[in-house]
């Protein structure tokens, strides 16, 4: 049996893996905060840093799958008229 190619090339861009860089050695200093515009309080977790580099490189437009919980609801249309209670 032949070996399955993989599809496709990197999932995240060179661009991405700057930002994430640039946010963990940010953490390892002590100046990454978390929150908009930096408002919010230390960043000590290795995870929520790594989610902040990404979250800025695809504000960036640098090639970053999406988030997995990004999906939006899909509306739901209402079957036939309200009824009035008596």
């Amino acid at each position: 049996m032949a070996a399955r190619k993989k599809s496709g090339g990197r999932k995240y861009g060179k661009a991405a893996g700057k930002r994430v860089e640039s946010a963990m050695k940010k953490r390892k200093k002590g100046t990454l905060k978390s929150g908009k515009g930096g408002k919010g309080g230390k960043v000590k977790s290795r995870k929520q840093a790594i989610a902040i580099g990404l979250s800025e490189a695809r504000a960036k437009g640098a090639k970053v799958p999406r988030k997995k919980g990004a999906k939006k609801k899909s509306s739901r249309k209402r079957g036939g008229a309200k009824k009035k209670r008596k």
